[in-house]
Order: structure tokens, then C-alpha cells, then sequence
């Protein structure tokens, strides 16, 4: 008999944000990648969308807040190869203040969060319409999840509009455990996206090239995943097709 896996809560959480951090500027569709544990795919996950949402036409803006700074190492990659894509920018503890001055220039705006909770999450939650949180299928991830969730539901108390869903990433096809990883997210009071985005090598292969996996490699099952993955969290933030028929 499989065991049960079942989420764990956090008894004593950090409060992250005080009323001062509740004033959002005014920007366009704005998506945040969040997570406390390296491993689920988070930033695989923000550039992927980043980069097929600059396939689509939108004039897209890759930020990337996580001090590993693989978006940035990626986003140089392409630039040596001269491949087009989404612009790269790295920020720190003030994405808050600086992020405003250049999203006016965007279609939309993709944040890649540090693995754990602190100033610049707080920034990304201040100013994300959309907060993923992407889980792996395995037990610590989900887990993990618990003070993810405390801190985007702090956010979520002084910005009602921000949207959360959780993202099972990295999920081997035809696994049992990423069955009971399912079952166990179904019990949290958060939604989760429906398209499941599964382990598969393309996915590394396409990023170690400077691009997207739905440019790299279009025909591959890696990248008809995240397209119908891209057009979820279309639907969920409300994006029209009239929005990229401007920016081109």
C-alpha cells in the first residue's frame, strides 16, 4: 500500500510585509515565480515562459531576482549566439523601485524570485499580478510549500488581486508518486494550474542553447507542454490576443 503523502503547515510564520509595501504601480500583466527550495524547475519554468511569450509577440522582460542568476547567465547565452528573445535583466533587493522605470516598455514582465522568502519575493508579490509556485513531484517539495504559501497569503492580505496557483513541474510521465503529489495538493486551499509540465530532457537541452524550448525544439512534446502551459496562465491573468497584435 503507497504511503500517504499529506502537506505540512508552518506554526510559527515570519510576517514579510508591512501596509507601506500594499501600493502597487500600474504595469502590464506581471508574472512571478516563487518558491523556498531549489530543484522545482522554478527558473526552467520563468524562462520558458518568457520565451515563448516573445515567440508570441509580446514585448516580454525576463527578471531575474534569484542570486544563482541563471536567467541572466541564460539570457547572455543568447546573446553570444545572437538568438532573439525576451530582454534579460537582473535586479536586486530593489526591484520595487527600479523595476517601474523599465516595465512601461513591456508587454508583460517575468520574475524569477530568489528560492527563499526575503526582500526581493516581498518586491515580486507587491508587484505580480500572477504568483506561481512551481512543485516538483516529491515529497520535500511539497512540503516546501507550506511557507511559500505563508508568504504569498501575507501578500495576498494586503493585495487581494494577486492571484497564486501552484505548478506541478518535473513530474515523470506515468509516475505514482506524482499521482500522490496531486491528491496531496488538491487538499490546500490553493488552486493549482491544470497542465502539468513533465520531466524531459529537451527542456535542458533547448536552454543550454540560449532559447526556448518552443523555439529550439517546436515539434517535441517539452514544448507543446508549456504552450498549453503559456496559454493557462493566459487565461488566468486575463491576456487577449489583441495585446500582441499591438507590440508587433
Amino acid at each position: 500500500m503507497d504511503a500517504v503523502i499529506t502537506p505540512v503547515s508552518v506554526n510559527a510564520p515570519i510576517r514579510w510585509f508591512n501596509c507601506i509595501d500594499c501600493n502597487r504601480w500600474n504595469v502590464t500583466t506581471t508574472v512571478a515565480l516563487c518558491g523556498q527550495k531549489g530543484g522545482a524547475g522554478k527558473t526552467t519554468l520563468a524562462i520558458s515562459l518568457a520565451a515563448e511569450w516573445h515567440s508570441r509577440g509580446y514585448r516580454t522582460l525576463l527578471v531575474d531576482l534569484d542570486p544563482q542568476g541563471t536567467a541572466t547567465t541564460w539570457g547572455d547565452i543568447a546573446a553570444e549566439v545572437g538568438a532573439t528573445g525576451p530582454t534579460v535583466v537582473g535586479m536586486g533587493d530593489a526591484v520595487r523601485t527600479r523595476l517601474p522605470e523599465i516595465a512601461a516598455d513591456y508587454d508583460v514582465v517575468v520574475i524569477d524570485c530568489p528560492p527563499r522568502a526575503g526582500k526581493r519575493t516581498v518586491g515580486a508579490l507587491m508587484v505580480a499580478d500572477l504568483a506561481v509556485l512551481p512543485c516538483a513531484a516529491s515529497p520535500a517539495d511539497l512540503w516546501a510549500l507550506s511557507e511559500a504559501l505563508d508568504v504569498v497569503g501575507q501578500a495576498q492580505a494586503l493585495r487581494p488581486e494577486l492571484d497564486v496557483r501552484i505548478a506541478l513541474n518535473q513530474v515523470l510521465v506515468s509516475s505514482t508518486l506524482g499521482r500522490q503529489i496531486e491528491e496531496a495538493l488538491a487538499q490546500l486551499e490553493v488552486e493549482r494550474m491544470q497542465k502539468i509540465v513533465h520531466h524531459r530532457v529537451e527542456m535542458a537541452r533547448s536552454l543550454a542553447t540560449g532559447q526556448g524550448v518552443t523555439v529550439a525544439r517546436p515539434s517535441s512534446l517539452a514544448a507543446a507542454e508549456i504552450r498549453r502551459w503559456v496559454d493557462e496562465v493566459e487565461d488566468i491573468v486575463g491576456m487577449h490576443t489583441e495585446t500582441a497584435a499591438r507590440a508587433m
